[in-house]
């Protein structure tokens, strides 16, 4: 099943995507709907929320994608991805880290935000580069993805 949902949203398959060995590779997660099972809508603010301590060797970054063409969703944005190699990516005083998706950046917080598009649902692939144990073993995990708007 886990290359089922693989080749919906790309279209390839390697064996780095299949296999989960700790600090080495990637892993990936895949949202479709909110915290309430409800599809994204792009007119719309979310949130997910990273706790501290992300559990990678290298770095990790969310993409936003279009449901429709399973691409890069097309934005205002260079790229359509934000995470750990974000140039003034703002993390909480706790050590965890907010991410927006939404039509306009939340005030204090673009550089933690990707952009969504009126009349557009969306779907978003958290990547993991170099893994780790809590990330594999399920013991760190992001929030559900919440409306705030």
């Amino acid at each position: 099943m886990r290359g089922a949902f693989y080749y919906y949203g790309y279209t390839i398959v390697t064996p780095a995507m299949a296999v989960s060995i700790p600090g080495k590779g990637s892993d990936y997660a895949i949202a479709y709907v909110d915290a309430n099972k409800k599809a994204m809508d792009g007119s719309k603010t979310y949130k997910v929320t990273l706790p501290p301590n992300v559990p990678v060797n290298n770095f990790w970054a969310f993409t936003i994608y279009d449901t429709q063409t399973r691409s890069q969703l097309q934005t205002d944005q260079p790229k359509p991805s934000v995470g750990s190699q974000t140039k003034g990516f703002k993390t909480n005083a706790d050590g965890s880290i907010d991410v927006y998706f939404s039509p306009k950046a939340p005030e204090g917080f673009e550089n933690n935000w990707l952009q969504a598009i009126p009349g557009k649902s969306w779907f978003t692939l958290l990547r993991m580069y170099g893994p780790l144990e809590p990330w594999l073993n399920k013991t760190w995990r992001p929030s559900e993805i919440i409306e705030i708007k």
